[in-house]
């Protein structure tokens, strides 16, 4: 008596990369994640430098798991475009300030804010998605890095 096909379940791997096609593994779920934190953690540690290090997280991780992971790389490139966008946007507000002579802090301070909170906000929904498996996509960001 033949089996059908369609009713063999194939045997368990031990491989922990292997995956459904189209689904990233566990472990680059977790880079992904970690590569959308490093912006965190970037900003704690040169935070003293008005947040630049804000993209180097994302840069350094990119660079070393784009080639071997491609849900890595896909999310590396989002997280380093986001960042640099903030980036553009604090130096922009901050080159108002001084052109003129500390009166657009009016303007800058208040902008300042909302952004800080909303790229707070998008980073930790980004690393959450990143961790389902989900290629997310920041809003408003300019893509620098194809």
């Amino acid at each position: 008596m033949s089996v059908p096909p369609e009713s063999v379940v194939p045997p368990p791997s031990n491989d922990a990369t292997a995956t459904p096609s189209g689904t990233p593994s566990t472990q680059e779920r977790q880079w992904a994640m970690f590569t959308h934190l490093s912006a965190l953690l970037g900003l704690i540690l040169t935070g003293h430098w008005f947040g630049w290090g804000c993209f180097l997280g994302p840069l350094i991780i990119w660079l070393v798991k784009k080639d071997a992971m491609p849900f890595v790389d896909d999310q590396g490139k989002e997280a380093l475009n986001f960042n640099i966008t903030v980036a553009i946007v604090f130096f922009a507000l901050f080159v108002l300030t001084l052109i003129t002579l500390g009166l657009g802090v009016v303007i800058a301070i208040p902008i300042g804010v909302v952004v800080g909170i909303a790229w707070l906000v998008f980073t930790i929904i980004a690393a959450i998605r990143a961790n389902e498996g989900v290629r997310y996509r920041y809003p408003y960001t300019l893509r620098l890095i194809k």
